[in-house]
């Protein structure tokens, strides 16, 4: 049996952070002004303000607090808020890797693909952005245009996982 809920998140500060030049001085004012470094690819970094998770080689997507970034972008990227068109979504209990390879092209049960991971992928035609934040939960961040069908599709493939 496949244990997995699904949980639409509140309503969240989210942000793309985008480095286009200049990525080393970029990286060393970001890590002076939040405390801890820009995530590599694939991976996040943060504290109880601020969660940064690193989706494609000059975008990270922000979570939470991200006042103190545009003093230090310059002229080297841009943040720009995109949370009215995000929706977060948790994945939780020990079936979420396997709901998500239902529909999807990326491979959520790597044992690679671990807390502190993202990945940018696409699920049932969609891009989603996942971050897993510990062993038995996962967060998806999925158009608001979509966010209803993800949900029910999800749901329905939860169900039948169950048997």
């Amino acid at each position: 049996m496949t244990d997995v809920t699904i949980t639409l998140l509140p309503a969240s500060p989210l942000h793309a952070l985008e480095i286009w030049s200049n990525p080393a001085s970029v990286a060393k004012r970001f890590k002076a002004a939040c405390g801890f470094a820009l995530p590599a690819t694939g991976c996040s970094d943060g504290n109880d303000k601020l969660r940064v998770i690193r989706y494609e080689p000059t975008v990270w997507l922000v979570e939470g607090d991200a006042s103190a970034l545009s003093g230090i972008l310059w002229d080297d990227g841009a943040l720009t808020a995109i949370g009215g068109g995000i929706v977060r979504i948790r994945l939780s209990g020990d079936g979420w890797r396997t709901l998500l390879m239902e529909g999807g092209v990326f491979d959520a049960e790597s044992p690679s693909f671990a807390a502190g991971c993202s990945a940018a992928t696409i699920i049932d035609h969609v891009n989603v952005r996942l971050h897993v934040v510990d062993d038995d939960i996962c967060d998806a961040y999925v158009p608001l245009s979509y966010s209803e069908a993800i949900i029910h599709f999800w749901k329905t493939a939860a169900l039948s996982l169950a048997l």
